[in-house]
C-alpha cells in the first residue's frame, strides 16, 4: 500500500513555533551516526529528551509555525519517521524540511491555527488522500494546504528513491 492511500491514527504531541532541526536532532547526536534507528533515539531531544520513550508508533507531531527551520539537516525527518511518528502537522514548514520530508515519504500537513485547534493527547485521524485532519475530541475536521502534484506523487511512491526506481526519472523532469 502506498503512503497516500493510508488513513493515519495517532495521539497528538504538541510543540510550539520555530522548532528547528537542531531541536529535532541535535548535531552532537547526528554527528555520531547516520543509522536511522539510532537517530530515532534522539528525536525532539532539544525540547524533550524523553520524547522517543513516551510516544507510540503512529503518533503525530503537531506544531506551530516554521517547523524544521535552520540547517538543511536531512536527519531531522529521518529521526522523526524512524521514532515511529506517522505524520507532522504544522502551520508552516521550512522549505528544506519540506523537501527532506517528501524525499523520505514522511507525511507533513500544513493546517491553519494548529496550536488553537489541537491539544496535547488529542486523538487524530488523517486522511492523506484527501489531506484532511480530524480531531476526534472536538469532532472538527481541518483541510490541509494542497501540495503540488509532483510532491504528492513522490509521497504516493513512498519517497523520492522509490519514485525514481519505478519511473527512471525525477518527477520534475
Amino acid at each position: 500500500m502506498t503512503t497516500l492511500m493510508k488513513t493515519l491514527h495517532g495521539k497528538a504531541w504538541l510543540f510550539g513555533n520555530n522548532i528547528n532541526t537542531d531541536i529535532i536532532i541535535p548535531f552532537r547526536f547526528k554527528s555520531r551516526t547516520n543509522d536511522p534507528l539510532e537517530l530515532a533515539h534522539y528525536c525532539m531531544f532539544g525540547v524533550d529528551p524523553e520524547f522517543p520513550k513516551k510516544i507510540a508508533k503512529g503518533d503525530i507531531i503537531v506544531t506551530g509555525k516554521n517547523f524544521g527551520g535552520g540547517s538543511s539537516r536531512e536527519q531531522a525527518p529521518i529521526a522523526i519517521k524512524y521514532a515511529g511518528i506517522s505524520a507532522v502537522i504544522a502551520e508552516s514548514f521550512s522549505r528544506i524540511f519540506t523537501r527532506n520530508a517528501f524525499a523520505i515519504a514522511l507525511p507533513i500537513l500544513e493546517v491553519k491555527d494548529t496550536l488553537k485547534n489541537f491539544s496535547q493527547g488529542d486523538k487524530l485521524e488523517i486522511d492523506l488522500e484527501k489531506q484532511l485532519v480530524k480531531n476526534t475530541r472536538t469532532k472538527k475536521t481541518f483541510t490541509a494546504k494542497k501540495w503540488p502534484d509532483f510532491l504528492v506523487n513522490i509521497l504516493r511512491e513512498d519517497g523520492l528513491k522509490e519514485y525514481y526506481k519505478k519511473h527512471k526519472r525525477f518527477p520534475w523532469e
